[in-house]
Order: structure tokens, then C-alpha cells, then sequence
């Protein structure tokens, strides 16, 4: 870096390859670091050049760029969203390890597009995940929680280490009760499952999911009808799990046989129970801490990889709620 008549300066090379991918399209990446830190950026050729009043805001533009430039050299395109969660990281936490955001892939989609956890808090639920039988996510909307679990049970799945998948969610707006409604078990349910089927047309495609249903390999299920089953080899996935009772929690993490991993996900800003009933995901932190083989991971607002505004609601609501109460 070098001090210069208005300030300080950095200059570095970048392959002309890379730069596009660095940029973004039409330079949306570096007008995100420009809106955000006191400093100017100049592309020409094959060169970034950074300049800014203050050595501290230069150093730190140059550094992210730096890792950019070596990301963009294994030939990953680097979204504005990524620039953004990175330097969310870097005002949080004073230092982000950006390359490391693009390795560990988890899976491709049925179109060939690599799946991988977009930030750090992604990164220790994969982990967790593999790491133990039983893993419970407390995050707000947008954070990844079902559409990882749903990536690591399809790798399981693939690789013989379960013999199927089994998709849980309590069906709150019904009261669990769900034979007024037209159709089989699975026609019932299908509405509260939408969005884990999601995941899985965009990893398996819909034929094949469905055939997958057809055959039993995934299994969907209303939490209601899980009482007296045990399931061995299986990857069980309870979605929206804050809208579950301390005695349906505890009857659903009883299900579970030999060889099964259980991954349960919800969000406790958005409790659909009764007024005075208390969510099973709430006490069940309590009850479960430190037992061996059960991980608990939070995600946060800085870990919803949806559209920005998303995670300004997310953050909004977070606010408003507290002072609220």
C-alpha cells in the first residue's frame, strides 16, 4: 500500500479471466464495496486500483478483493450476495475468510449447479450434522435450514448410508387434524410439505422424487401419525418444529432406531401453537444440552442467503420484538 497525496492506494494485477467475475455484472460487486466503505475502485485492463482518505478501509477493500481475485481464478462466479454476507463478517467479527465459503461442496443440482454452504453459520450446521445423530436449527427464515438438511440426506441416501428419507412437519393450521381433508395420507399432508419438496425437485428433479415417494424411499408423514413407529436407517427431517409440543418433541426424537440421523429445524420468532402452549423446540434446549451425540446450532440474520430485503425484515422483525417486550 502507498500513501499518495489524497490518501492511500493499492494497485494489484488480475487476470483479465478473473475480473469479470470479480466485478460482477455491471459492476454490481464494486459498487457494493464502494456504497460501503470510504474508498474508490478503478478497473482498467488487467488492474484494481484502490484509493481512500484512511490506510484502514484501503487495507480491508484489499484484502476482500485480494480473495476475491483467487476465487474468481478456480473459475467461481462471486455474487453480490456473497460480497455482502463477507462484509457483514468483517464489521461483526473484524475478519472473514472468504475462499473458504467456496469450498466443501455438498451436491449438485439435477441441472449440475454446485450446492455449498454460503456462510459460516452454514458451514458448522453441515458439520453438525455429520458430526451427530441428532441436530437441532434455530434460525429465522432464509438461513438454509431445511434446503441443508435436504442436500445432506440425498448425499446419504445416494451413498447407501440410509435406506430412506423421512419428511415430518406438524400440520399446526389443521389442529392435526387431517381427515376432513380430500385424498390419501400423502395428499393430506402434501400442502404442509411444499417446501421441503422444493428442495428435492431442485436436487432429485420431480420425476424422480416422486418415484422415490411412490416406491417408499421417501416417506412423508404428518407428525401426528409418528407415534409407536421406529425407524432405523433413515435420515428424518422435522420441519417448522416450533410448532410442536414438549410431548410431540419428545415423542418424535424417540422414533429413531439403529442407523438414523435426525435433523429438526424451525424458527422460534414464528410459534403458530395455541396462546399459553409452549413450544417443544424452546424447552427441549433445556432438556437435551450436552448430551453426547446432539448438537444445537443457531443460525442468524446474517446467515439468510435470500434476497437482501429478506434479511433487512429479518432483522426489522428481531428489532420491533424487542422492543416489544
Amino acid at each position: 500500500m502507498e500513501s499518495v497525496k489524497d490518501g492511500f492506494s493499492s494497485v494489484m494485477e488480475i487476470s483479465q479471466e478473473s475480473m469479470s467475475r470479480i466485478t460482477g455484472a455491471k459492476d454490481e460487486n464494486i459498487q457494493l464495496i464502494e456504497e460501503r466503505y470510504p474508498v474508490r475502485i478503478t478497473v482498467r485492463g488487467g488492474m484494481v486500483a484502490v484509493v481512500g482518505p484512511d490506510r484502514e478501509p484501503v487495507a480491508i477493500v484489499s484484502d476482500l478483493i485480494g480473495q476475491m481475485s483467487r476465487i474468481a481464478d478456480k473459475g467461481d462466479k462471486i455474487r453480490p450476495s456473497e460480497v455482502r454476507y463477507c462484509m457483514d463478517m468483517i464489521a461483526n467479527k473484524g475478519s472473514v475468510d472468504m475462499e473458504s465459503l467456496y469450498d466443501g461442496l455438498l451436491c449438485m443440482t439435477a441441472r449440475g449447479k454446485p450446492v455449498r454452504p454460503k456462510t459460516i453459520g452454514q458451514r458448522a450446521y453441515v458439520k453438525a450434522i455429520r458430526d451427530n445423530d441428532i441436530v437441532f436449527t434455530v434460525g429465522p427464515a432464509g438461513t438454509g435450514k431445511t434446503y441443508l438438511a435436504v442436500c445432506e440426506a440425498v448425499n446419504m441416501l445416494k451413498a447407501g448410508t440410509v435406506s430412506r428419507i423421512v419428511l415430518v412437519r406438524p400440520a399446526v393450521e389443521a389442529g392435526e387434524s387431517l381427515g376432513f381433508l380430500p385424498g390419501d395420507l400423502k395428499e393430506k399432508v402434501e400442502p404442509y410439505l411444499r417446501p421441503l419438496y422444493d428442495a428435492f425437485f431442485e436436487l432429485l428433479t420431480p420425476e424422480r422424487f416422486m418415484r422415490y415417494v411412490d416406491k417408499n424411499v421417501i416417506e412423508v408423514a404428518p407428525l401426528a401419525y409418528m407415534r409407536g413407529r421406529t425407524l432405523n436407517d433413515s435420515f428424518i427431517i422435522l420441519d417448522e418444529a416450533q410448532n410442536t409440543t414438549p410431548e410431540q418433541m419428545k415423542m418424535f426424537i424417540t422414533r429413531m432406531g439403529f442407523g438414523s440421523k435426525a435433523v429438526i429445524t424451525g424458527d422460534l420468532t414464528q410459534v403458530d401453537l395455541p396462546a399459553g402452549r409452549k413450544s417443544g423446540l424452546f424447552v427441549v434446549q433445556d432438556i437435551l444440552k450436552g448430551i453426547k451425540g446432539i448438537d444445537f446450532i443457531r443460525l442468524e440474520n446474517v446467515d439468510v442467503v435470500r434476497h437482501q430485503i429478506v434479511q433487512r425484515v429479518v432483522a426489522a422483525y428481531e428489532e420491533y420484538e424487542k422492543r416489544t417486550q
